[in-house]
């Protein structure tokens, strides 16, 4: 009896579920208008930023490292070893400063976008190539630490790092940084003086040429003018660099300073000396032309240049020093947040004060 009731259940069939037909997705409808317009043509919605670019802070800070390059190669023709030496350990002291200051404040990694690495470039620079590679290093890790963290890391710092750190060796190794070695010469020993230097202490004049070409003592930045301008241009031409800045800056110290020349030859040098002597050209085109040290506004930009120039004129002439590029763009540094105070443009609709 079993196996017979067994048999009628083995024979019920299990309902078979209809499959669902197919559904034709319909095509999405092509707008008319794509065929009268361009896509950059036409007007597209959206909520802001609305500007758009492929440029970053990194890519901004390598092509700043290539425009340096030119600059950086007549410093090893010029000094030899001692340049080579002076730049990797600055940039080496600036990579491991900033990697060691991200780790102790728990942020990621920055040392990819080359902004440590300009920041000891541009300091190398601006040191002699017989400086102490210690004292170097001291320098960089000021330039990071207390130019660039201490104000909230980059985008936030008030003065350009690699003046600042310069602006400290300068103040601890007054005797150190001022000694300077004549190009070619792989001997600390043989000492001399720099174009400002003689001219201001000894009415010593250097040729136009050797100016120009950098055959002279100084900074590893000031050995040659003509390919520190060639950077400082291809910047200008990238957009990386406001050209309102070094056109007010080098215009006003040749302006300013010529007219003391025109006054009294003998014992003011000539605007073109001003020129291509000293950091200038280093200072105008690659430190003033910080964006986050310098104004944004187009007006500011025309005054931060003028201010510098006039500054730069004045410590040359009648201050202790014969250099003040550096000065004179950190001075300027302070005064850019009150620039682009008063020199804000007004908003569509803003009521007078």
């Amino acid at each position: 009896m079993d196996e017979e009731k067994k048999i009628p259940e083995q024979l019920e069939q299990k309902p078979v579920e209809p499959k669902p037909l197919p559904v034709k997705k319909p095509k999405p409808k092509k707008d008319p208008r794509a065929k009268l317009y361009k896509p950059s043509q036409m007007l597209i919605m959206s909520s802001s930023p609305h500007l758009s670019t492929v440029d970053s802070v990194s890519r901004i800070m390598w092509t700043v490292i290539v425009a340096l390059i030119p600059a950086v190669g007549m410093s090893v023709y010029y000094f030899g070893w001692a340049a080579i030496f002076m730049i990797v350990t600055c940039v080496a002291a600036a990579l491991v400063t900033e990697a060691l200051l991200n780790k102790l404040k728990g942020e990621a990694f920055t040392i990819k976008d080359g902004s440590a690495a300009i920041t000891g470039l541009l300091l190398a620079l601006t040191l002699p190539p017989s400086f102490d590679l210690s004292s170097a290093i001291i320098g960089v890790v000021f330039a990071i630490a207390v130019g660039k963290h201490i104000f909230g890391g980059l985008g936030y710092n008030i003065f350009n790092p690699a003046l600042l750190g310069r602006a400290f060796l300068q103040a601890s190794f007054p005797v150190a940084i001022t000694t300077w070695t004549n190009p070619r010469t792989l001997v600390d020993a043989v000492s001399t003086a720099t174009p400002l230097g003689g001219f201001k202490f000894e009415k010593l004049t250097t040729t136009f040429m050797d100016l120009l070409y950098g055959n002279t003592g100084g900074c590893l930045g000031e050995t040659s003018a003509i390919v520190i301008i060639a950077g400082g241009l291809f910047l200008i031409i990238k957009k990386y660099a406001d050209w309102r800045i070094p056109v007010s800056y080098l215009g006003t110290v040749f302006i300013f300073g010529g007219i003391f020349w025109l006054l009294n030859p003998s014992d003011y040098p000539s605007p073109w000396f001003h020129l291509f002597s000293g950091g200038l050209m280093l200072g105008a085109f690659f430190m003033a032309t910080d964006m986050v040290t310098s104004p944004i506004t187009p007006k500011g930009a025309w005054i931060f240049g003028v201010g510098a120039g006039i500054l730069l004129v004045v410590i040359r002439l009648f201050g202790g020093l014969p250099e003040g590029v550096m000065y004179s763009i950190l001075l300027m540094n302070a005064v850019t947040p009150l620039i682009n105070r008063y020199t804000r443009p007004k908003y569509f609709g803003e009521p007078r004060a």
